[in-house]
């Protein structure tokens, strides 16, 4: 009997996988509801009885019920980039040329899709089955959301067919427009305020603490990238075809084109039919299509030589200019602010643009009370484009830049050939202070649990904390008085302040808020330098001897290390535990052997996977370059290395090895 009821709950998650396919995937059901509901109550029943099946990946817990505290930040195995983004023909031209170019062919293909405008995902499969779903984040690391993904009735928890043993897949969690302007009738109809667009709704979808409140919203997935270490397909398109083809829902609204011309065609299509589409778009994206071009062509440090992006043109509209603010950055950057008279723009209601510096201010010759045009630059953040003179009221005044700084009114400074003012008094204005500790615990640098922006700004109120390094010494009972604490919001934040104590060296650095040292140029410093004291003891010649170090950054860190406060404040994190050099742990397994080494990587690999291969030659000292010039001293070819990587190789006499090659070097060394 046993077996009969396994086969029949195996039986039933089948059909009612291939049901929910046709249903949510292919938009043709086979069943009515009320049959497809029978079955699940049916398979519900019998595995509530035989608990002993039970199966994370079952259709009966597409319902959610998990309750999640926190998201868990999950580094992401293979780095989620963006895209570049082009906003004319001329734009995708030259992209083309460049493509060409470093192909050295004229035999390149091209895929366009449509740019969905959601929340990006990265699901994770491994033998037919969904391990994890994880947001994009900062492109490094992201949320881990499985739980709520799991809900989503398009998603695929076990795959139809073999594709791929362990692969990842990306797309775009999107909330279609019918559902979302339900959810707002719904919101409205129990006098709620709506929510103002889809795209933000469907990404604090993700967020729901609660998977059960996931699953009653309409949420869809749409998928457009696999991140495999092979493939068996060799293009693009393809690849996709295969993935449609086990369950996930890839758009029908991709197409290969064979020349920039149809390219041209697809977007112009395009421009005209997405607002006939169930959900929003703000672009096409295209890519190269083959495979084997897209390894030879390689990333730069943000985002794929093989793909870009063009944006329709942007949604514009004129309202009233009502006054300029200034506003403080962390670095003393003073950054001019339109508040403007609501206006709705692209789904949202702007209230407030970017003016950027004295100069647009100028050029422009924007004035209070102006009627200006507001247009979202990429579509995200609003700016103000131009001013309608002939609506100018009779009385209007030139626009006068400040003279002194908003918070401290400290004379502000222009360096020559910098476009913005700056507030020098970097260690006794308070937004600057209040900024530099709000960087300092940001999730990309300290990440501490517990702080945010709101809690800082109190702690400096009350005097509480002057700079970062106050953080360490702060006790619970000096936090539980204070507005909106309590003793288990006292006791999160000095935990947080004490695990901070173990996030690794290069974060460190990034936390310290030296200018021009963001999170790339710190894992570069540490790496080199391995401590701070060697850091800020080197000079400037030493500096810039680092790769992708200049000038700029090496007088900043100079900067930075001439300062006694700034010595002080480093001497104190050394006191309470904070990292500041890198771990024995972490040089585990490391060497030099390959320093001033620099390979190319190209082809498929048996010994090692792609990335674990570049991660061997940067543990071992050596650089990682994505394409071949005189200053490569190796290529290491694998199986359908690109023709012009191997052809300039050979031009340029630089020696191809296999990864067998690779690793007798270091053996040998």
């Amino acid at each position: 009997m046993p077996k009969n009821i396994e086969e029949k709950i195996l039986k039933l998650r089948e059909e009612l996988r291939i049901h929910n396919y046709n249903y949510y995937v292919l938009d043709n059901p086979t069943i009515s509801d009320y049959e497809f509901d029978l079955m699940l109550k049916e398979l519900e029943k019998l595995e509530l009885e035989n608990p002993q099946y039970f199966d994370p990946n079952s259709p009966t817990q597409r319902v959610g019920g998990e309750i999640t505290k926190k998201f868990k930040t999950v580094t992401h195995k293979n780095r989620m980039y963006s895209l570049a983004n082009s906003y004319s023909k001329e734009d995708l031209i030259d992209w083309e040329k460049r493509t060409v170019k470093l192909l050295g062919t004229n035999d390149v293909e091209y895929t366009c899709e449509l740019k969905y405008d959601g929340a990006s995902i990265n699901l994770y499969y491994k033998e037919g089955k969904l391990l994890s779903a994880v947001t994009r984040g900062d492109g490094v690391e992201g949320d881990d959301v499985t739980a709520n993904v799991r809900t989503i009735k398009s998603v695929p928890l076990v795959l139809q067919h073999d594709f791929v043993d362990e692969f990842e897949i990306r797309g775009e969690i999107i909330l279609p427009l019918d559902g979302f302007n339900k959810m707002n009738e719904e919101r409205i109809d129990i006098g709620e305020e709506p929510y103002k667009n889809p795209r933000n709704t469907a990404s604090g979808s993700l967020k729901l603490l609660d998977s059960r409140e996931v699953a009653k919203r309409p949420l869809d997935c749409l998928l457009y990238h696999v991140v495999a270490n092979s493939y068996p397909k060799s293009t693009h398109f393809d690849i996709l075809n295969e993935a449609r083809k086990i369950g996930f829902k890839v758009p029908e609204a991709i197409e290969v084109c064979k020349t920039i011309d149809a390219v041209f065609n697809f977007i112009e299509k395009w421009d005209e039919k997405r607002y006939s589409l169930p959900y929003d778009t703000d672009g096409i994206v295209v890519k190269v299509n083959s495979l084997a071009q897209q390894d030879e062509l390689g990333y730069t440090a943000k985002a794929p030589r093989w793909a870009i992006a063009y944006k329709f043109e942007t949604e514009q509209e004129s309202t009233i200019l009502k006054e300029i603010t200034y506003q403080v950055g962390r670095t003393g950057a003073i950054t001019p602010v339109a508040n403007l008279e609501p206006v709705e723009l692209a789904g949202t209601i702007v209230k407030r643009a970017s003016l950027h510096n004295a100069d647009q201010i100028e050029k422009l010759d924007i004035r209070v009370g102006d009627t200006v045009y507001v247009e979202k630059g990429g579509e995200i953040i609003p700016k103000i484009v131009g001013v309608d003179f002939n609506k100018r009221p009779q009385n209007s005044e030139t626009t006068n830049y400040i003279t002194h700084c908003p918070d401290c009114n400290t004379q502000l400074v222009r360096n020559e050939g910098d476009a913005k003012h700056y507030c020098p008094n970097e260690y006794g204005c308070p937004t600057q202070i209040t900024s530099r500790i709000q960087h300092f615990i940001s999730r990309k640098a300290m990440n501490i649990d517990g702080l945010g922006a709101e809690t800082i700004e109190l702690l400096f109120k009350e005097g509480l904390i002057h700079n970062y390094a106050d953080l360490y010494d702060l006790k619970e009972e000096q936090i539980i008085p204070l507005e909106r604490m309590a003793e288990k919001s006292a006791k999160n934040i000095i935990l947080g302040i004490q695990k901070s104590k173990e996030i690794p060296f290069e974060k460190v650095l990034f936390a310290l808020g030296i200018r021009f040292v963001g999170e790339t140029v710190a894992k570069k410093l540490a790496k080199y330098f391995k401590s701070i004291d060697a850091l800020l003891s080197a000079s400037f010649e030493e500096l810039i001897t680092v790769d992708e170090i200049g000038d700029k950054i090496a007088e900043s860190v100079l900067n930075f290390s001439s300062n006694l406060i700034n010595i002080q404040l480093i001497d104190r994190l050394k006191s309470y535990g904070v990292q500041l050099e890198v771990s024995e742990e972490s040089l585990e397994g490391k060497t030099e052997v390959l320093t001033g080494q620099v390979f190319v990587v190209s082809g498929v690999f048996t010994e090692f996977n792609r990335n674990d291969l570049k991660k061997s030659i940067e543990d071992n000292g050596g650089k990682v370059a994505s394409s071949i010039s005189k200053k490569t001293n190796y290529v290491i070819a694998g199986d359908n290395m690109g023709p012009s990587k191997l052809a300039k190789a050979e031009s340029l006499g630089i020696p191809i090895i296999s990864e067998l090659d690779y690793m007798a070097m270091l053996e040998n060394n």
